[in-house]
């Protein structure tokens, strides 16, 4: 079968033949349709991310839509290694297949699964949001960010702020549901301290969970205005889904803690239950109509996948196989 092929840890994946998967007991052989490039997808397949497998040489693809040999359209994730989602077949087991609703098509599901499921294991299963709360989005203009932005309001929070670097991408999810914005150039210390001083604002008028999809010093000094803006010992809840900043360590003062109620936490593989990220998967195809989720795609096809590899990650790349 064809397929994208990653030779080594650290490689890049090559349009390639691979060997067909075998169904066994509890395990499905799934005849892929289209499997979005998120950064998990991409990190996990070239054995970078904490959950890899290290299999080499393997297919690429943490997660995709397909059907089943009994004809069931299915979004599957975490497939068998070496069968990654980037191939014509996949093997994945059983239990790890979630049902695509009829008015959700391939390349949609695809795209939407992955953050969607994020966004909702980090407001749901991780803060616990309850309605009528403020949640701050930190990283909002991503992909995966628009969406808990969406899903936020759609659960119900009673506020909803957005932060990023792009102020032109801030306002434009005014219309999905954000409800103030905070653009942040974090460049220099003038630039570190205004956004900590618009945050301090925001924080003292009341915010009740982070999502933090950036870290580095953006989350820094989200957690330093918690520390400055909240009083009377209210509970920040600050849930770390993503690093799309690229800095994975930061220095934290410890009066940053002693002097908050600010309750650190993260989300994803290995924090929250597999079972969980799967209803969590469930839960957001069901709300993408009432929801009106939107999530911007660019469709390529599996032979283009070294250009693929490299497209920037917005709009979303879902490839279409075979």
């Amino acid at each position: 079968m064809k397929a994208a092929v990653i030779r080594k840890a650290g490689g890049r994946p090559e349009y390639a033949e691979f060997s067909e998967p075998v169904a066994s007991e509890g395990m499905e052989v799934v005849t892929v349709s289209a499997s979005a490039l998120s950064t998990f997808s991409k990190s996990r397949s070239s054995g970078a991310h904490y959950s890899a497998d290290g299999v080499f040489p393997s297919v690429a693809g943490s997660d995709g839509v397909g059907r089943t040999a009994d004809g069931r359209r299915v979004y599957f994730a975490l497939p068998q290694a070496p069968y990654g989602a980037l191939g014509e077949r996949s093997l994945v087991r059983s239990r790890q297949c979630v049902a695509v609703p009829e008015e959700l098509d391939d390349v949609t599901a695809a795209a939407i699964a992955n953050p969607g499921m994020s966004a909702w294991a980090a407001l749901v299963e991780r803060a616990r949001l309850v309605k009528g709360e403020t949640v701050l989005v930190n990283g909002a203009t991503g992909s995966a960010g628009r969406i808990a932005v969406q899903l936020a309001k759609y659960l119900g929070a009673g506020k909803v702020i957005a932060t990023g670097r792009n102020a032109r991408e801030l306002e434009d999810l005014r219309r999905l549901g954000a409800d103030a914005v905070v653009p942040f150039a974090l460049a220099d210390s003038e630039g570190v301290k205004q956004f900590e001083q618009a945050l301090i604002a925001e924080f003292a008028a009341g915010v009740d969970v982070v999502v933090d999809y950036l870290w580095g010093t953006s989350a820094k000094t989200i957690m330093v205005a918690i520390a400055k803006g909240v009083e009377d010992a209210h509970p920040v809840r600050f849930v770390h889904v993503g690093g799309a900043a690229g800095e994975e360590s930061i220095e934290l003062p410890g009066a940053a803690l002693r002097s908050s109620a600010i309750q650190l936490m993260g989300s994803g593989v290995k924090s929250v239950p597999f079972a969980k990220l799967l209803e969590a998967i469930e839960s957001v195809f069901a709300a993408v109509v009432p929801a009106k989720l939107e999530v911007a795609t660019r469709v390529m096809p599996l032979a283009e996948i070294a250009e693929a590899w490299d497209a920037p990650g917005k709009p979303r790349v879902v490839v279409k196989i075979p």
